[in-house]
């Protein structure tokens, strides 16, 4: 048996539900692998499903994403071997931990290229504006785009990538401390949404252009104004709630801004089978190879202090990943 140190929730609330014990792991099952974890990633649904807004079921692990080193094979498992880097984001969850059993087939290996800490702070993330900006909308030279909460992690890759299509890109920040990081990222322009005349500011820096496609992960805060930016036949893709649910509206709103595409995407349903996942991954290690997906790290705390990253995260100060070290 394998002692693991794992984050263990018994009850849903703030970070102090978070803590971090001892855990017997058994040897793989059939078609697992045994990965001795290097570098977890966070992301803001591992807050969500913390505080109870996407409830789990109790007793609960947390986390979605690691990287890792194979340390056992389980019967039947092929294409993997001892001592391969390997990775996953949709595993079930339970990626805070020191070590873990994952199913084969939710695994892909790591380039030589990509490090360890790269990857984790990357990949879920990468793995949601790749299907976001290559099958939501599939974005293309000439085309503008508005990024909410552009200095935060997806945002960034999402700006970065669009920027290195060709795009017009503005980005949208909760507040001018986080307007150097989104213009780093690759924003052409950068508006303020937490002003009460960020649409106007927006319109402005795109000399009255409407967006081909607005990615909003912000919601609550930014959705009648998302509305109001969407080019006529343009497409508003709903895919996160930082800021709280959208508010609900009659489905004729979309008529009357100009005939516009409302998605609510995700990306488990993008991944949801081995040769998709694999299909996917290639396609974000791919964009990093060619520089399209940069990497900001803003911060890096031990397992043990895993309520703190959270608290880092809802305290909004930081710009780009937070990753945990077991």
């Amino acid at each position: 048996m394998t002692k693991a140190r794992v984050v263990s929730l018994s009850e849903l609330g703030g970070a102090e539900v978070i803590q971090v014990i001892d855990k017997e792991l058994s040897p793989p099952g059939k078609g697992e692998v045994q990965i001795r974890q290097t570098a977890i990633g966070f992301n803001f649904i591992d807050v969500y499903q913390r505080s109870g807004y996407y409830p789990l079921d109790l007793p609960t692990g947390l986390g979605h994403e690691a990287v890792g080193v194979v340390e056992a094979l389980g019967e039947g498992v092929a294409g993997l071997k001892v001592g391969d880097r390997v990775m996953y984001m949709n595993a079930g969850i339970g990626a805070y931990a020191s070590a873990r059993n994952v199913a084969a087939d939710k695994l892909v290996p790591v380039p030589n290229n990509v490090a360890d800490e790269v990857a984790a702070a990357v990949f879920f993330k990468a793995m949601t504006a790749q299907y976001l900006i290559q099958k939501t909308y599939k974005v293309k030279a000439g085309d503008v785009v508005l990024v909410h909460a552009a200095a935060g992690g997806v945002g960034q890759i999402l700006a970065g990538w669009a920027k290195a299509l060709g795009a017009f890109v503005v980005g949208s920040v909760g507040s001018q401390a986080k307007v150097a990081a989104a213009k780093v990222a690759g924003c052409d322009a950068v508006v303020d949404y937490s002003q009460p005349n960020w649409v106007e500011e927006f319109l402005k820096a795109t000399g009255g252009k409407k967006a081909n496609v607005v990615y909003d992960s912000v919601a609550k805060t930014t959705f009648m104004g998302s509305l109001d930016c969407v080019a006529p036949f343009g497409t508003l893709a709903l895919f996160g709630a930082a800021s709280g649910p959208a508010p609900e509206i009659q489905p004729e709103i979309l008529n009357k801004k100009g005939c516009l595409f409302l998605t609510r995407p995700s990306v488990f349903p993008h991944n949801s089978t081995h040769a998709l996942l694999q299909e996917n991954a290639k396609a974000v290690f791919d964009a990093i190879a060619k520089g399209y997906v940069k990497v900001q790290i803003a911060a890096k705390f031990p397992l043990e202090q895993a309520a703190d990253a959270h608290r880092a995260a809802e305290g909004r100060k930081l710009s780009g990943a937070i990753i945990m070290i077991p």
